[in-house]
């Protein structure tokens, strides 16, 4: 088990859940980083007392500072900053469960200063995946996952030393709010409806990437860099009552699975103690209670996300990060209700058919990729 974190995202779901996890397991918080919200994270630096605080907004940082000034903490501001408190020193893991692209660098930050990395930021594989996983071997750094689904393909894979042995890789996923929905009758959703996951307490934009199934198509690409698998050994099935988190299939047509309540307290705690288990204050599955299990294959035609996804891993080079970029400023269109929700993805496929990819790796290359999809979709689709 680890003894010293830095949370970056703390205040999300997933960060403060990590921070709950840490004071049950007794381990010692040393950074934190936000985006802007001050008066969450000023109970959360009162409560863990952590050395160093990035707040990525200027403005938040300072009325932070000013907040905090009775207590030994230093608080930093902007993106440089954030990557400081990645890879700071004295701490022995960095959990990252930021929003966006902004994760990338910090992640980078992290793993070129030896930290192990619990992963909860999917677009840093997303956009990054082969920089990312190249630097974390040379570093001989851990990429440990915290999305429930990578975790449980993860913890299905422990004893399991022949990679050949391996078959698929199977990722569940509940099909949002708007699972069994015709086009049709997607057309007049709202946001409100967008947002009404039946089954996980998320933030706003990763839930409408759940009810696009943009967020399992992301969830694929992850899967490819992580495990080291291509993206045709990995299927998806829906599965209603997100019990079985996912699935391992092996060469001789075993499948293995890992189930657990609908709570993200697995794996960020598995992150957080692997490789080892100890009890924990996630509620207990009752297999009875639940009654039974539901699959089926995933409605592609309707829900246009995971193929998207699919077809960016084929193009390769920059194109996954340009596919992240549009669709995160489309998400953001739609919340602010400049855009219909049937147009959040039909952006996407947009900036996929217009805008070149380049066949690289580099940090800069896919950066500019991201600034020049989120301009197309900005200059064509906001009002």
């Amino acid at each position: 088990m680890v003894k010293t974190i830095s949370v970056l995202g703390s205040t999300g779901s997933i960060g403060a859940k990590a921070l709950k996890i840490a004071k049950n397991l007794g381990i010692d918080v040393a950074g934190l980083a936000v985006f802007s919200n001050v008066s969450r994270v000023e109970e959360q630096i009162r409560e863990f007392r952590p050395k160093k605080v990035a707040v990525f907004d200027e403005k938040a940082a300072k009325r932070l500072k000013e907040n905090v000034a009775d207590l030994d903490v230093e608080v930093l501001c902007g993106m440089d900053d954030l990557c400081e408190v990645a890879a700071m020193d004295g701490v022995e893991m960095v959990l990252n469960s930021v929003s966006g692209m902004v994760g990338l660098r910090p992640t980078l930050c992290a793993i070129n200063a030896g930290k192990d990395v619990a992963l909860a930021n999917k677009e840093t594989l997303v956009v990054g995946g082969s920089l990312v996983m190249e630097r974390a071997r040379a570093t001989e750094v851990k990429i440990l996952p915290v999305d429930s689904e990578h975790s449980a393909i993860f913890q299905c894979l422990q004893g399991c030393h022949n990679k050949k042995s391996l078959k698929k890789l199977i990722l569940t996923a509940s099909g949002g709010p708007f699972f069994g929905k015709n086009i049709d009758e997607l057309r007049a959703v709202t946001k409100r409806d967008a947002l009404k996951h039946p089954n996980w307490s998320m933030g706003s934009k990763i839930t409408i990437d759940s009810a696009t199934m943009m967020n399992k198509g992301f969830e694929v690409i992850e899967a490819v860099w992580l495990f080291d698998v291509l993206a045709d050994d990995i299927d998806v099935l829906i599965h209603r009552e997100s019990i079985v988190h996912s699935m391992v299939e092996f060469c001789d047509n075993s499948v293995i699975a890992q189930m657990g309540v609908p709570d993200m307290g697995i794996p960020i705690q598995y992150a957080l103690t692997y490789p080892e288990r100890v009890p924990s204050i996630v509620e207990r599955l009752d297999l009875a209670q639940v009654g039974k299990l539901s699959f089926c294959k995933p409605d592609n035609e309707t829900f246009k996300g995971i193929d998207i996804c699919r077809a960016a891993l084929k193009a390769g080079g920059t194109m996954p990060a340009i596919i992240n970029a549009a669709n995160e400023e489309a998400v953001g269109l739609f919340l602010n209700e400049e855009i219909s929700f049937l147009e959040i993805t039909e952006i996407v496929q947009k900036a996929m058919d217009r805008i070149k990819a380049v066949n690289s790796n580099s940090l800069d290359d896919i950066l500019a990729a991201d600034a020049e999809a989120r301009e197309f979709v900005i200059k064509n689709f906001k009002k």
